[in-house]
This record gives C-alpha cells, sequence and structure tokens, in this order.
C-alpha cells in the first residue's frame, strides 16, 4: 500500500523524471549503433575510424559536462530542459541533413552531450535531490523511461530502417524529442524548490558533511571507484556500439539479436526497483559491493555463446547489471557526499562515465580493425570487472565507519 501511495503522491515529479530518461534515447549508443553500417558506408569509414570519431566526439562531450554538470545546482530542471531538449531535436536534424565527416563529429558531439549526458544529468539529480527517504526507490522508478526507450528503440528503428532511408527516421528521432518535451516542461511547472538551498541534516554524508566536488576529486576513495565508474559505459557501450559486428560474427541474424533487448529491459526494470528497495533499506554501500558481478557473468556467457540461446543468457545478466547501475551510483553519491552539491559531484561522476562510454568504441572498435573480433575480447573485459570489483569491495568495507558515525 505504501507503495501506491508513494507514486500517488510523487507522480508528477516521478513522470518527469521517467520522460527526461526516455527522450536521452537519440543520443545514446543503442540508437546512434542502429546506423553504423549506413554512416561508415555514407563516410567512407572502416570499424575503426567509427570508433576513433565517436571516442573522440564521446570524450569532447564528457569534458563539456564535467563542467555544465554543476548547473543543475543553481537552475531549476525546467529552465535547462527548455533548452536541451530543443538542442537534442535539433542535432537530430542536423544528423539527417549531414554530408560533412567535420560535421558528423559535431553531430555525434551535441548527440552524446545533450543526449546521454544533459538529459540524464538533468533525471538523475533531481531525484536525487528531491528525494531523501525513499531516494533509491525514486531513482529506480525514473530510470524505467530510459529502460523502456532501450527496450523500443532498437527494435522499432531497426525494423524501419528496412523500409525507409536512414536519413529520414532521423527526423522521427527528432519528433519523438519534440512529441515529449511539452508534457515534461508542464510537469516541471510545479517542480520542488532545489533543497541545495537549504540546509537537510538528513542528507548530509560521510562525516556528517556534504562534500564539494573538488573535496570529491581529492579523495582516495573517487579515484579507486574509477575503474568501476569506467567499467559499465565502456564495455556496456561497446556491446551496443558493436552490435552489428556481434551479429555478423556470430551468424545471428540483426533483428532477431536485438530481440532480445526487451528480455534484458524487462529484467532491468524488476532488478532496478527491486534495487531501489535495497538501497533504502541496507545503503548502497552494501548494494555496491556486488554491483560488477552480472558484468564479469554476462561477458564471459556472451564469449562463450554459440546460439541466440547463450545470448539470451547473457543478456539476462545483462539485464541484472543495467538494473543495478541505473540506480546504484547517483544513490552511493548522495548517501556518502551528501546532497548539496550532488549536481557537481554527478557532473563529474557523468562525464567520467561519458568518457568510458568513449574509450570502449574506440578500444573494441581499433581491435576489430587489427583482426580481434569483439567476441574474442570478451574475456579481458571480464578479467577487467574482477579487478574493479575487488576495488569497490575495499573502498566500501574501508568508508563504512565514516558513514556510520554520520547516521
Amino acid at each position: 500500500m505504501w507503495l501506491f501511495d508513494f507514486l500517488r503522491n510523487n507522480l508528477r515529479f516521478l513522470s518527469a523524471g521517467a520522460l527526461l530518461h526516455f527522450s536521452s534515447c537519440p543520443g545514446q549508443t543503442f540508437f546512434i549503433s542502429i546506423f553504423a553500417a549506413e554512416i561508415m558506408a555514407e563516410f567512407a569509414l572502416t570499424d575503426g575510424e567509427w570508433g576513433a570519431l565517436y571516442a573522440f566526439a564521446t570524450t569532447v562531450s564528457a569534458l563539456a559536462l564535467f563542467w555544465a554538470g554543476a548547473l543543475t545546482d543553481w537552475f531549476r530542471v525546467r529552465s535547462l530542459a527548455l533548452i536541451v531538449m530543443p538542442g537534442l531535436a535539433l542535432t537530430c536534424v542536423a544528423m539527417s541533413l549531414n554530408r560533412s565527416s567535420v560535421g558528423l563529429i559535431l553531430i555525434v558531439l551535441l548527440l552524446r552531450f545533450l543526449g546521454q549526458g544533459m538529459m540524464f544529468q538533468l533525471a538523475a539529480t533531481a531525484m536525487a535531490r528531491w528525494f531523501v527517504g525513499r531516494r533509491g526507490l525514486a531513482l529506480s522508478i525514473s530510470a524505467l523511461g530510459f529502460a523502456f526507450g532501450q527496450a523500443l528503440y532498437p527494435m522499432i528503428f531497426a525494423a524501419l530502417l528496412d523500409h525507409l532511408y536512414w536519413r529520414s527516421l532521423w527526423y522521427i528521432a527528432a519528433l519523438t524529442v519534440l512529441a515529449t518535451f511539452p508534457l515534461i516542461f508542464w510537469l516541471l511547472a510545479a517542480e520542488r524548490t532545489p533543497a541545495s538551498h537549504f540546509e537537510v541534516e538528513d542528507s548530509s554524508g560521510m562525516d556528517r558533511r556534504h562534500w564539494t566536488r573538488n573535496e570529491v576529486l581529492r579523495s582516495p576513495i573517487f579515484w579507486m571507484l574509477l575503474p568501476m565508474l569506467i567499467g559499465p559505459p565502456a564495455w556496456g557501450t561497446s556491446l551496443f556500439f558493436q552490435q552489428v559486428h556481434i551479429a555478423e560474427t556470430k551468424g545471428w541474424p540483426l533483428v532477431q539479436y536485438l530481440s532480445l533487448v526487451p528480455v534484458m529491459t524487462a529484467i532491468a526494470v524488476v532488478v532496478s526497483l527491486s534495487c531501489g528497495g535495497f538501497i533504502d533499506k541496507f545503503g548502497s554501500g552494501r548494494v555496491m559491493q556486488f554491483f560488477l558481478v552480472p558484468w564479469l557473468l554476462a561477458f564471459i556467457v556472451l564469449h562463450q555463446a554459440e546460439s541466440l540461446v547463450g545470448a539470451l543468457v547473457s543478456f539476462c545478466l545483462f539485464g541484472v547489471a543495467t538494473g543495478l547501475q541505473s540506480t546504484l551510483i547517483t544513490a552511493f553519491w548522495a548517501e556518502y557526499f551528501g546532497t548539496r552539491h550532488i549536481g557537481a559531484i554527478k557532473g563529474a561522476s557523468t562525464s567520467i562515465m561519458v568518457l568510458g562510454s568513449a574509450l570502449g568504441p574506440g578500444i573494441t572498435g581499433l581491435l576489430i580493425d587489427q583482426g580481434y573480433d569483439f567476441p574474442s575480447q570478451m574475456i579481458a573485459i571480464a578479467a577487467y570487472f574482477f579487478v574493479a570489483g575487488l576495488l569497490v569491495w575495499i573502498v566500501v568495507a574501508r568508508s563504512k565507519h565514516r558513514l556510520l558515525r554520520s547516521a
């Protein structure tokens, strides 16, 4: 009963967060990569060159997000959405019209900055600031928008690609962003006053204080968690960026391979909602210690998979992994470092994650050009997650007493 009361009382704000997540999809790798073959053919790019271009554009967007993320500490989500969402729609239109390689770099940069970067920043920061006691649950519910987008966009646009010119589909992508914009703007008309304007003791972090971004960046905790921040976006992005390559290498029909994405999404939704409850009950640190295990297992299974049944098992594990990711990291920053400067802190961590999403496609694309197909790279990726997971375990174990003092 309490869940229905929570949803009823906060439906307006949760819906805004979910729609912001959903509307970020045209800037996400799983969407852009649908057109990888067409873009490479149009601009005469190899896998490595396309990956390098994508990595460069995403890296620049990450650097921009490092500073732009702090805007959410000073401006309302509604005001920022008024700029970000039309900008994302216009960038989609630019993709449909562009004929220049230089223009392609700029367009990918803007798609990544506005879509993957700022849209996510607006949604996640708002949930972390607006909710305290049920922060994990609020983050989980708002992240459902991204989950549904991840399930729907690849299947729908991959099917449309068989019947429509690829450039025409970017007009449709622009329309999907514009279609949600008026509703989001209306939902945010009654936006809550940002908590950063007040002293909120219950939302302080370790040592019973609110950490600034510079203090977080100087903390050994942040740097020991760096491999954890980079890993999922780097190799998870590569999973979608190389989806056409994976299907070709494994000998699987692309549409059938992409049909596994909704299964992953369904599991991610269940895990995300469950994760929010576990975070609220046990704390984000305890859940964080197990965060990278499904990533490790998923890449091992997909490496070994010889049929779509094996791929299905791996996508179930990827669903668990992405379900945890959608909620856990933002909740961790808020719990361990406080909420007063959560926009700047989240912006810094998101910029690093965006940087990771640049490194993955670049590295995997170059290795493919050198003769190492992506499935053969997956054992090394699993080893990466093992090492990163050990570091997470050490950090949480060593920091627990500082968090207890804050309670």
